[in-house]
């Protein structure tokens, strides 16, 4: 007769935040899924899902590391990795949250992930470039999420912003954000296709991450973009179809010391061949990124003499 034994199995410990971290880390990398939607690498991506699916403040850190895990918090985070890994979708759209120039944005399907180097800017308040006096009124177009006026008008406090967007879904997110950071009495929301809403009025900075990817590159894009709205990203044949709008009658909007500054990423080469005469100020991004120019408004052109610039 075979002798059962009345001994207890030994416990599984619990797998801890940091086992995670490194588990969600291997498996995005083996997937060979694509970053740049708002983290650049999987290790960076993995503690963002496992932060959110054990809420835990990133401010917390690495000393969240030996936490363990329930069995609830450890299924949520499987299933962030598994949709984030099998459908490819950004997982800012599967946390509906996204960070952006130290502000914490609801996000969506309905708008880009906000991403633009342009925040290390407005966190340094536009300097050298912005003016020198005190700034008043501020335009964002595209503002899609709301990311770059909201940061804008928290980094500018006694600045009116106007925040336009063609979409009227996107605009949905836009005043829901608005509303999170309440910043509804110096923030408008309007729909406009480019300068259409805001006709006569004029600013100290035009800021803008417009579409700007051509139809070549929108063919090349990996999944993950097919996710996020067409509006935002294609631009046209060449990806200059919304800059050059924008070019058109920016220098209207302006007052005589303002600055437009614009994000073209890819597309920066193309833009200084189509205008080799203005003087691009292309900043230096210490976090990473390109493709952000500047201009001041003398030396944009008017809109008689915008064809052959």
């Amino acid at each position: 007769m075979r002798r059962l034994s009345h001994t207890a199995a030994a416990a599984v410990p619990a797998e801890t935040v940091g086992a995670a971290i490194d588990r969600c880390a291997r498996a995005l990398q083996r997937a060979r899924v694509h970053f740049g939607h708002g983290t650049d690498n999987a290790r960076d991506e993995a503690a963002e899902m496992v932060f959110f699916a054990a809420r835990i403040e990133h401010a917390v850190g690495s000393d969240a590391y030996r936490r363990p895990l329930t069995a609830r918090r450890r299924e949520r985070i499987d299933e962030l990795l598994r949709r984030r890994i099998e459908e490819r979708i950004p997982l800012a759209y599967l946390t509906h949250r996204s960070f952006f120039a130290g502000l914490t944005f609801y996000v969506d399907e309905r708008v880009l992930v906000p991403r633009s180097p342009i925040a290390e800017l407005i966190v340094n308040r536009f300097a050298p470039w912005a003016p020198k006096r005190r700034i008043r009124r501020i335009l964002d177009i595209g503002t899609g999420s709301g990311a770059i006026a909201l940061a804008s008008a928290n980094a500018f406090p006694r600045a009116r912003v106007d925040a336009v967007d063609i979409s009227a879904a996107a605009l949905e997110v836009c005043r829901r954000n608005v509303r999170r950071l309440g910043l509804g009495n110096r923030v408008s929301v309007l729909r406009s296709d480019h300068f259409a809403a805001v006709e006569g009025r004029r600013y100290d900075i035009i800021v803008s991450n417009p579409p700007y990817v051509g139809r070549a590159e929108m063919r090349r894009l990996p999944r993950e973009y097919g996710h996020e709205p067409r509006l935002g990203l294609a631009a046209g044949a060449d990806g200059l179809r919304s800059v050059r709008a924008i070019f058109s009658a920016a220098r209207q909007h302006l007052e005589d010391d303002g600055i437009l500054v614009m994000e073209v990423g890819n597309t920066e080469h193309t833009l200084m061949r189509a205008f080799p005469r203005l003087p691009f100020i292309w900043p230096e991004i210490a976090m990473g990124g390109g493709g952000v120019f500047i201009l001041r408004a003398a030396d944009l052109p008017a809109r008689t003499s915008l064809k052959g610039v």
